[in-house]
């Protein structure tokens, strides 16, 4: 598989402002890097949020560069991947500040909504523009729902605000005959059917904060499960061993691969890590799921 992020930046690579005009910083040892800086919302005020929004000129992105980048896949061998960043509600957190957004989403809940059908707009013309110019596979969309212990927000203001304009992006995507491949970090499993009804066909990263193997055994046929590998406490864990990644890797593969298959076994973050782990993660993942894999009948 190979991925191409979407030209227009979202999260810039150095310190600077993205094409919302978001303020990010720049920490070399950060994971990603850049990070947003608090203090200078987009949006000051939820009630002047369509005075204040700038919402990015998709026609201005470098598409030149995307098409030729595009053109160099062997479309034989690899799926093509867009990757469509900073999801809705990432994106209202970006434009207002996290503790803002998240009081608005209980003080001002109409307007939020109507910010995110906004974002979702945006995102759909973005899509719609990513397509004609990739013809790509598959839909990369990143937003990010949870913390380990639940959803930012109830899962009710997440269905009420968040859901109605993630479903539209979903619903361009299946109308191009995209997969989706919905990235979401966190616990999230209590809107898990959700995401199974509005036709997700991979979720990553499969942290195990969530119940993993009662989603594959409720949701199994549905939705494939990519990650789930302990990041937190074996893979990034410096008094784990080789030894600890290999059982780890095997468990995974037993719960989430098993008995109809539907799992790409990989970390439940990305991060660095570890050669020797990630060696024994890679070799292990490989010897034992060929051999799992190799027993699935059904």
């Amino acid at each position: 598989m190979i991925t191409l992020l979407f030209p227009v930046v979202e999260r810039p690579e150095e310190a600077g402002r993205d094409a919302f005009g978001v303020l990010w910083g720049y920490e070399s040892g950060a994971e990603g890097g850049t990070y947003p800086l608090p203090g200078e919302p987009v949006i000051t005020d939820i009630e002047k949020w369509k005075e204040q929004l700038i919402v990015p000129n998709i026609e201005t992105a470098n598409w030149g560069e995307i098409a030729r980048a595009a053109k160099k896949v062997n479309r034989e061998e690899h799926i093509l991947e867009g990757y469509c960043e900073m999801g809705i509600f990432e994106r209202v957190c970006l434009l207002l500040g996290m503790e803002e957004a998240l009081i608005a989403f209980h003080t001002h809940p109409e307007d939020v909504y109507d910010l995110c059908e906004a974002i979702a707009d945006y995102k759909i013309a973005l899509i719609r523009k990513f397509y004609d110019v990739t013809k790509f596979d598959m839909l990369k969309y990143g937003d990010d729902w949870g913390t380990q212990l639940n959803l930012f927000v109830s899962p009710q203001i997440w269905r009420d605000i968040i859901k109605p304009g993630t479903k539209r992006i979903y619903d361009c995507a299946k109308e191009l005959g995209l997969l989706i491949n919905q990235h979401s970090c966190g616990k999230i499993e209590s809107i898990f059917a959700d995401l199974c009804e509005m036709g997700a066909d991979i979720w990553n990263p499969c942290q195990p904060c969530n119940d993993l193997k009662g989603l594959k055994i409720s949701y199994g046929d549905k939705i494939c499960f990519a990650g789930g590998v302990d990041s937190q406490f074996v893979l990034a864990n410096p008094s784990k061993t080789p030894a600890d990644v290999k059982e780890e890797v095997k468990k995974r593969i037993n719960e989430m691969a098993l008995p109809n298959g539907g799992y790409i076994t990989m970390p439940s973050h990305g991060v660095p890590y570890d050669e020797e782990k990630l060696a024994a993660m890679e070799a292990t993942a490989t010897e034992y799921g060929h051999a799992v894999y190799g027993n699935i009948t059904g």
